[in-house]
């Protein structure tokens, strides 16, 4: 059996289980136990591990058994377990991509609200692949920035494709982005190893960034999307981006481990 705790971050869900319990390897269990049928179901695992240099770290494991430098809404769900866990209101969690401090802003119940220092971000150049303009932006992890005037009926179709892009080889998050005012943006997300997800932190921010480097928003930006709004600060002091939402504690249990 695995014990695992599950959390949404604005509709992006994922599993937290300690790395201590993993039957095997990473991607084959993680694919099982993400199976929204067969399994528990969920956007991909954060496995906990022991860090020296922060109160834990975690590895995340896409749905589909691929691995990911980070999650800004997976880091988020971890902050708020070990918040219910142990009363902790600052949270150091060590990803592919570094240490993100968590900040707690509120809380209530099962519901946490943090914002977490994501770190610098590069915002390259515009480009066109596969038909369609958008723009390089790392937070850590790759994404391809889409602005619309109004979301495409197949934009789930557009950004498989251009995750196939050999300009990728690693994969990359896709983000359609429709710009609501100046500090206002709407989002359609479709991610490496998921597909399409109601929520993104990384693509939120990306999204944000992309829209104040290229002049049409400014900071801070409320990143509206289907699972729910955050809210991104770019601060021009630092170069740093910061990233606000919730986190909600869904449940806790066991997934009886065994191959179909």
């Amino acid at each position: 059996m695995i014990p695992f705790i599950k959390a949404s971050a604005c509709g992006n869900d994922f599993l937290i289980i300690d790395g201590a319990h993993a039957p095997g390897a990473l991607a084959e269990v993680t694919r099982r136990i993400c199976d929204r049928h067969n399994g528990v179901g969920a956007d991909g695992v954060e496995w906990l591990f022991p860090a020296e240099d922060a109160d834990v770290e975690a590895r995340l494991i896409n749905a589909d058994g691929s691995e990911a430098e980070i999650s800004g809404n997976g880091t988020r769900c971890v902050a708020a377990y070990l918040a219910s866990e142990g009363g902790k209101s600052s949270v150091a969690i060590r990803t592919g991509a570094g240490v993100k401090k968590c900040e707690l802003i509120s809380h209530a119940g099962n519901l946490f609200e943090f914002e977490t220092a994501m770190g610098t971000p590069e915002a390259g150049s515009e480009m066109a692949l596969a038909g369609v303009t958008g723009m390089d932006v790392s937070m850590g992890n790759p994404h391809y920035v889409i602005f619309v005037d109004a979301f495409p009926a197949n934009w789930r179709e557009m950004g498989a494709e251009i995750g196939r892009h050999p300009h990728f080889p690693q994969g990359v998050n896709i983000e359609f982005v429709k710009v609501m005012g100046r500090n206002d943006l709407e989002a359609r997300f479709f991610e490496r190893g998921a597909g399409e997800t109601q929520s993104s932190g990384t693509g939120s921010c990306a999204s944000a960034v992309a829209a104040i480097a290229s002049g049409l928003a400014a900071s801070p930006v409320k990143v509206h999307a289907a699972g729910g709004t955050q809210t991104v600060r770019w601060s021009q002091d630092d170069d740093q981006v910061f990233l606000r939402g919730p986190a909600r504690i869904i449940c806790r249990g066991e997934f009886f481990e065994g191959k179909a």
